[in-house]
């Protein structure tokens, strides 16, 4: 019975202003990859911030079917390296990144590997994953081009032609491998999108002492073998979750955020290059970012390298003034859902009129949404996209299905309280 109540939960938001301090939330995306690396590395590694994301917590559960020693102490991990064949499947719950992580990670044992999940990650497309391993010199097959797959390796090392066109994702996880390939590797990577997200994983691998050249994205050479080396890493706040809420105070009063990098890497952090375009009044300093609520005004955004700020920008278009353009729509079909068409459907409920012509998503704000109840499409950031939204109602969002949050930010509906006092 509880299990059936949580998954037909319903939020309902009433927020109309915000104001007050929170700290980010532990990027998931930064923290699967530790845990990933750590599973490889000799020695004892400590993982501090983490984060309790379900996305974090099936790592956790991946890194132990492996064979890595993970012990869980409040706000960071103690991982004993060391990758073994596992007994059973590799089950990556509806983490995306981490079955393209892991399926590299399986391929370099010598004997097969299944992967599989659960929810969303059951309808989404493997055969970018089957095709690099491949192309990597693994053997990997999918059922019907989805989960579950099978992988067995080596990798043998040499060179290998990746398309990163879709998703960077894949090419993460085999350049997190390729240090374990039987000799050198070079990867040829044709159209590399979401490229803050490579460096990302190739600063990581740096950080865990492992050597890695990125020649201009096209390249990335990584001399074979060699071992990754234990050590203490702190997982950074999350700019993808922060978004939704430096978008919050922009729309609907003052925030202050604590715990984000002004240099990160991370694609998401361009939410602040959004917010400045259009005309939110923002304070950086070291210690945290201050947003205030002003007029604000339509503004034009290329969010082909960064596509999980769709939702956020969404809610931001709908409260400036004029028509407000976001490209990349191609990049949102291969999320948690069709996002442009969830976005497009249920803001489309709120009275927002959005559309999406070619790679383009058209947004016309500035004018005060209705209540409404939409629906999460089983996709975390479509949920929290709506929440925000509702500070720019007449009454209130109802979401159905709104624990999807916990797959990256289970605090999220927590946090929206606190500073909206809803």
């Amino acid at each position: 019975m509880f299990l059936k109540a949580i998954e037909y939960m319903i939020k309902k938001i009433s927020a109309h202003r915000v104001t007050g301090q929170l700290h980010a939330p532990a990027s998931k995306s930064v923290a699967q990859r530790a845990i990933a690396i750590a599973c490889l590395a000799h020695g004892t590694s400590r993982i501090v911030h983490p984060g309790t994301s379900e996305d974090v917590l099936a790592a956790i559960g991946v890194a132990r079917a492996l064979g890595a020693d993970v012990e869980q102490q409040p706000d960071r991990l103690i991982i004993k390296g060391g990758v073994s064949l596992p007994r059973e499947p590799l089950h990556c719950g509806e983490a995306g990144l981490g079955i393209r992580m892991f399926s590299a990670i399986a391929a370099t044992l010598n004997q097969p590997v299944i992967l599989t999940g659960e929810g969303s990650l059951r309808s989404r497309p493997m055969d970018m994953i089957c095709s690099s391993l491949q192309a990597a010199g693994a053997t990997c097959e999918a059922s019907d081009g989805k989960i579950p797959i099978r992988v067995q390796g080596p990798l043998p090392g040499g060179v290998a032609h990746i398309d990163g066109s879709v998703s960077s994702q894949v090419l993460t996880g085999l350049l997190i491998a390729a240090a374990h390939a039987r000799q050198d590797v070079t990867l040829k990577v044709h159209d590399l999108k979401s490229r803050p997200y490579v460096d990302i994983t190739t600063q990581m691998m740096k950080d865990f002492g492992v050597e890695v050249e990125n020649r201009n994205y096209q390249e990335f050479v990584i001399p074979a073998p060699q071992n990754y080396q234990a050590r203490t890493y702190v997982v950074e706040g999350d700019w993808s979750g922060a978004a939704f809420l430096l978008v919050a105070g922009a729309l609907g009063g003052h925030i202050r955020l604590e715990n984000l990098d002004m240099h990160s890497p991370q694609a998401d952090r361009a939410i602040m290059e959004a917010l400045k375009s259009s005309g939110a009044s923002i304070r950086a300093d070291k210690s945290g970012i201050e947003i205030n609520k002003a007029p604000l005004h339509a503004f034009n955004f290329d969010a082909t390298h960064c596509p999980d700020l769709f939702p956020p920008l969404v809610a931001l278009a709908a409260g400036c003034k004029g028509l407000s353009v976001i490209k990349g729509v191609g990049r949102l079909k291969v999320k948690e859902s069709d996002r442009a068409l969830a976005l497009v459907q249920e803001f489309s409920k709120l009275g927002l009129a959005i559309y999406t012509e070619n790679d383009n998503m058209y947004i016309e704000g500035g004018n005060v949404l209705k209540s409404a109840r939409v629906h999460s499409h089983h996709d975390h950031r479509i949920a929290m996209a709506c929440a925000v939204a509702s500070l720019l109602t007449d009454g209130c969002v109802e979401i159905e299905e709104a624990q999807v949050v916990a797959k990256s930010y289970p605090g999220f509906y927590e946090d929206f309280a606190r500073i909206s006092g809803e």
